[in-house]
């Protein structure tokens, strides 16, 4: 098959790139390199004018009267050059309802056109679209990254703002047209299965693939058990990270000589992948209900990662609780209790990321994962 993925958010298509290609595929991925993660792609639709020296001041003059971001219309100019190179492809995935990331009158313009010159169009529900919008403001699920705004409206309403651009009736153009030509929709973790119930686009729930050969490498074992932090700014509210920041404050006057912390805020992807190699324990996030990428690839090192293993995803693979990573819930007494069990009991620590570590290989490898991508788009 000839595929193109579109956008990338967490190495999602990356990763997916790589089993696919394993399996003989030839594979085209597009995506603006997420900002400071710098997420490779084959071609590559970063805006560099608009972020350079020169470019960053009408730039930020433009966002102050118009309260728009120049950069975004840069990575939907440089999407609509390369559209040429975009046709007549078996299959196109989109990363989530708006993969190029510019201004919604151009994202609708050009997926038209996209969806116009080639095949099969597939999209992932992954990160924020309008379903997950909708559900989220219903308050049916147990807790979800808008948690924090439902709780404390007016105090995070500024964090939040973009999420109600997705159920927005200019927004909703993209959706139904998305939703018009696609041939189905995947669910990427557990947090997007129940909104997607009802939709007859649903095809069915894919664990994200991890490229398991290059992730072997762990960490050298030292006196002290190391914790690390990973913060990104814009999402740090979202993923609950102040209920992990109030517990290392207590950890850290608690096991002053049994713990060292590390904090990585917003860390290039590359750089980052240097701290799980010293960490013991990966403080992910809070409301998910199952691991993202940055929990998976740290599991896969031999980590204890505190993340999302809710009930749900319990019953799905058969596991208790504890035995594969720590749920991680919105509690401060909660996170304490846990860290200082497992500082407390170092072997716990080594059989939590065995297990971690032999879970990832089972059920995430890129190559097999592929495999379920592309029984899909055959159907």
């Amino acid at each position: 098959m000839k595929i193109l993925l579109v956008g990338e958010f967490s190495g999602l298509h990356n990763n997916l790139k790589k089993g696919l290609n394993a399996l003989g595929h030839e594979v085209t991925l597009v995506n603006n390199g997420d900002g400071f993660k710098d997420f490779p792609a084959d071609v590559s639709i970063k805006a560099s004018f608009f972020k350079s020296k020169l470019g960053n001041i009408p730039r930020q003059l433009w966002y102050r009267i118009f309260n728009f971001d120049l950069a975004l219309l840069e990575h939907g100019l440089r999407f609509w050059w390369n559209l040429s190179k975009f046709k007549n492809y078996d299959v196109v995935q989109l990363i989530n309802e708006w993969p190029i990331q510019t201004s919604t009158g151009l994202e609708y313009f050009l997926l038209k056109k996209l969806f116009k010159q080639n095949n099969k169009i597939f999209l992932l529900s992954c990160g924020v679209d309008s379903y997950q919008v909708k559900y989220m403001l219903s308050k049916k699920p147990k807790y979800s990254v808008m948690t924090p705004y439902l709780e404390h409206p007016s105090r995070y309403k500024k964090i939040y703002n973009y999420y109600f651009d997705y159920i927005q009736p200019s927004f909703q153009k993209i959706t139904q047209l998305i939703y018009s030509n696609c041939s189905g929709i995947i669910a990427t973790d557990f947090d997007y299965i129940d909104a997607l119930q009802t939709n007859t686009k649903y095809c069915g729930y894919i664990p994200y693939p991890i490229d398991i050969v290059e992730s072997r490498k762990t960490n050298d074992k030292n006196s002290k058990i190391t914790i690390l932090l990973g913060i990104n700014s814009g999402n740090a509210i979202k993923k609950g990270i102040p209920f992990f920041q109030k517990a290392l404050e207590v950890i850290e006057k608690k096991y002053p000589n049994e713990v060292e912390i590390l904090v990585a805020q917003n860390t290039p992807y590359s750089e980052y992948q240097l701290y799980f190699e010293k960490a013991d324990i990966v403080l992910d996030q809070v409301y998910s209900f199952d691991q993202g990428y940055n929990a998976l690839e740290a599991m896969l090192l031999g980590k204890v990662v505190f993340t999302g293993a809710e009930t749900q995803f319990l019953k799905f693979y058969n596991l208790q609780e504890d035995e594969i990573c720590i749920n991680a819930l919105p509690d401060v007494n909660y996170m304490i209790e846990k860290l200082s069990f497992l500082i407390e009991n170092r072997a716990k620590i080594d059989e939590i990321g065995q297990k971690a570590k032999t879970f990832v290989e089972k059920y995430h490898d890129s190559k097999m994962i592929a495999q379920k991508y592309v029984d899909i788009y055959s159907k």
